[in-house]
């Protein structure tokens, strides 16, 4: 069984691809340390991008918007929309005896980052144990709480916590749900769902619910879960998807497999 790179391979077909198949882990991995030590050598980043949205008298205004809160609700249906979707697809190969398939395979894939990713790293380890009180809870932004840095663990908030961002995590998430839309229409998707995620993001921080950095960071941290566990995922039947969907390196050598036992 051949491991299928989803999520890694697709993103090797842009300009800033490295050719090297585990170059894209490393880079994330690079980004994310980069990332944490700039938030925390550079705190004030964080509270200056707060105070854009943040009024001395009225507080963070926007947290009142109708359309903003609308916005944020949205992506909580979003996310169980494409849920059911990737359940009935299960439930759809499993019926038909294919689970052992590339379709099955990618759709778990996909569920597998969610509860990995969104699930368990943000909203039940990070979240739950770190304490980074939200910007509106600090005494900067009318709250009573002091400032944290990022990965600083302390005890002024007791659950879900600032750090990371739980729903720039999930719209992260509808990113990678992107990339599996078929070929014809997988650009368009994927860009109007990247416009999309970003808008999610930062209405959180515009709500005061989270820092810049939390955003960042989660989306990091979720893009390093999700191609992790492409890696692992693995199919018998990497050869029927296309390049787009599994990688062009392990398209290739399946192809080139077949032909040559082709030859007498």
């Amino acid at each position: 069984m051949t491991p299928v790179p989803i999520l890694p391979d697709l993103l090797a077909r842009s300009r800033s691809a490295i050719a090297v198949p585990k170059a894209p882990l490393t880079v994330l991995a690079l980004a994310l340390v980069a990332s944490s030590g700039f938030f925390h050598v550079f705190p004030g980043v964080d509270l200056s991008v707060c105070r854009w949205f943040y009024d001395d008298v009225e507080g963070f205004v926007l947290a009142n918007s109708p359309p903003l809160r609308a916005l944020r609700s949205s992506a909580t249906w979003i996310m169980r929309g494409v849920v059911l979707l990737a359940l009935f697809q299960l439930a759809r190969h499993a019926s038909a005896g294919r689970m052992a398939e590339h379709g099955a395979g990618r759709w778990l894939w996909l569920l597998s980052c969610l509860v990995f990713g969104p699930g368990l790293l943000v909203n039940g380890f990070l979240k739950e144990h770190w304490g980074r009180p939200r910007p509106r809870a600090t005494v900067l932004f009318g709250g009573e709480a002091p400032f944290q840095k990022v990965w600083v663990i302390s005890d002024w908030c007791d659950s879900n916590c600032s750090f990371v961002s739980g729903e720039a995590s999930t719209a992260a998430w509808l990113v990678a749900a992107a990339l599996m839309a078929p070929r014809r229409i997988r650009t368009t998707v994927t860009v109007l769902a990247s416009i999309y995620a970003f808008a999610v993001s930062i209405n959180r921080i515009a709500f005061g619910g989270h820092y810049l950095s939390d955003v960042v960071l989660a989306w990091l941290l979720c893009a390093l879960v999700f191609m992790a566990l492409s890696r692992l995922i693995q199919t018998t039947t990497a050869a029927s998807f296309e390049p787009g969907a599994i990688g062009v390196m392990g398209f290739m050598k399946k192809k080139k497999g077949r032909t040559d036992r082709r030859q007498p």
